[in-house]
C-alpha cells in the first residue's frame, strides 16, 4: 500500500499549494498532510461555497479547518450563473469545476501555488468530467499520483486520528438531480432541507434523489430496517422541505448512481 511518505514527497515537489477542500475524508486527509508538510505559509486551504454545498458541509469545513489549524478561506463560485451548469446535462461536473477553477486560480497565482483535489485512483473508474476540467486549468491530483485508493485513504485518515476517516462520502446537491432536470437555488434548498433533517434523525449516509413532487431516499442497505421502523418521522420530515410524495429505494445508496441514465443513453 502506497504509504503517505509517498504522498508527502508528491507535495513538496510544489512551491506553493492551494487545496480545494469540501470537508470529506479525501480532501480532508490531502488539506491536513498538505498543511503539515509545507506549513501554512505554503499550503493554503480554500472551501468553495454555493447552493450546491449543504449547509452542514459548510460548517463541518470551518470546524475542521479551526480543529487543524489550517490556514482556510471560504470562495464563493458561480456555477449557477452559467447556463451550461443550469442545463444539467452529462457535463454538469465539468462547468462547475470550471467555476471553482475561476475561484481558485486568483489565489493560487499570487502564490505561485498549484491547486490541489482531493481526488483517488477508485474516482479515475466513474464519470467525473470535473477531472478533465480541473486537469485542463492546471490542477494536481496528489492522491492519485501517489497511488492512493478510497480505502487506502480512510485508512491513513484513521491512522492520523482524523475524525472524518468513515465519514460518508457526500457528493454536491446537484447531484440528486436527474440529467436534464434544471439546476436551481430552490430546488437545491429543497434537497438540502430534506437531508439535513435526515441526517438529524441518525441516518448519517443519505441522499433524497429529486424527480418532481416524489422524493426518492436511498440509505445504505444495513439502514433499510430503521428507515421503514421510522416511516412516519421521515415522511413529515421530507413533507416538510417541499415533497408530495415520499419513496425509499429498495436497492440502496448507490453513490453516482444517476450516471446509469448517461450509460443507457448511449447503447
Amino acid at each position: 500500500m502506497s504509504t503517505l511518505d509517498d504522498l508527502r514527497r508528491i507535495l513538496t515537489a510544489h512551491p506553493a499549494v492551494v487545496v480545494a477542500f469540501s470537508g470529506g475524508v479525501d480532501s480532508g486527509l490531502l488539506a491536513k498532510v498538505a498543511h503539515d508538510t509545507l506549513g501554512a505559509d505554503r499550503c493554503l486551504v480554500a472551501t468553495a461555497v454555493s447552493p450546491s454545498l449543504a449547509a452542514d458541509e459548510r460548517r463541518a469545513c470551518a470546524e475542521l479547518a479551526a480543529a487543524w489549524g489550517l490556514r482556510w478561506v471560504e470562495v464563493e463560485t458561480d456555477e449557477l450563473e452559467r447556463a451550461a451548469y443550469r442545463h444539467n446535462d452529462g457535463d454538469r461536473c465539468y462547468h462547475c469545476k470550471s467555476a471553482l477553477m475561476d475561484a481558485l486560480e486568483p489565489l493560487a497565482a499570487p502564490l505561485g501555488a498549484t491547486v490541489l483535489l482531493g481526488v483517488n485512483l477508485d474516482d479515475l473508474g466513474d464519470h467525473r468530467p470535473g477531472q478533465r476540467a480541473a486537469a485542463e486549468r492546471g490542477a494536481a491530483f496528489p492522491m492519485v499520483e501517489a497511488g492512493l485508493t478510497k480505502a487506502a485513504v480512510r485508512d491513513h485518515a484513521r491512522a492520523l486520528g482524523l475524525s472524518i476517516w468513515d465519514k460518508p462520502a457526500a457528493a454536491c446537491l446537484a447531484s440528486r438531480l436527474p440529467y436534464g432536470t434544471e439546476v436551481s437555488v430552490q430546488l437545491l434548498s429543497q434537497l438540502d432541507r430534506a437531508e439535513a433533517a435526515l441526517h438529524r434523525m441518525g441516518f448519517a449516509a443519505v441522499r433524497v434523489r429529486h424527480y418532481g413532487d416524489t422524493a426518492r431516499i436511498e440509505v445504505p442497505l444495513e439502514d433499510l430496517p430503521g428507515l421503514v421502523d421510522r416511516c412516519e418521522q421521515v415522511v413529515a420530515a421530507v413533507h416538510a422541505a417541499g415533497y408530495r410524495y415520499v419513496t425509499v429505494d429498495l436497492e440502496g445508496l448507490r453513490s453516482g448512481n444517476l450516471n446509469q441514465a448517461l450509460t443507457d443513453a448511449a447503447r
